[in-house]
């Protein structure tokens, strides 16, 4: 199983997860399962914030905007 190696100060709310799987059907969800969703949706999150802010600051901008998100979304996620 892959494992990611992400601190303790989560950003992302454990309820939310379970909301979010419990969404798509799953009757129950252990909070193992939960946190590990987290884990790879934060560092999903920061690569695209990451290279969001990049972005913008090639665009001499300090403002992040959607296009940036967008594209940096694109380029980390490549759908």
């Amino acid at each position: 199983m892959y494992k990611l190696s992400i601190d303790s100060d989560s950003e992302i709310a454990l309820a939310s997860v379970h909301r979010i799987i419990k969404k798509f059907g799953a009757e129950r969800v252990s909070d193992s399962a939960a946190d590990e969703l987290r884990k790879i949706l934060e560092f999903i999150g920061e690569n695209v914030a990451r290279q969001a802010v990049e972005l913008a600051r090639h665009a001499h901008r300090k403002t992040i905007k959607p296009e940036d998100i967008t594209l940096a979304s694109k380029s980390i996620l490549k759908y």
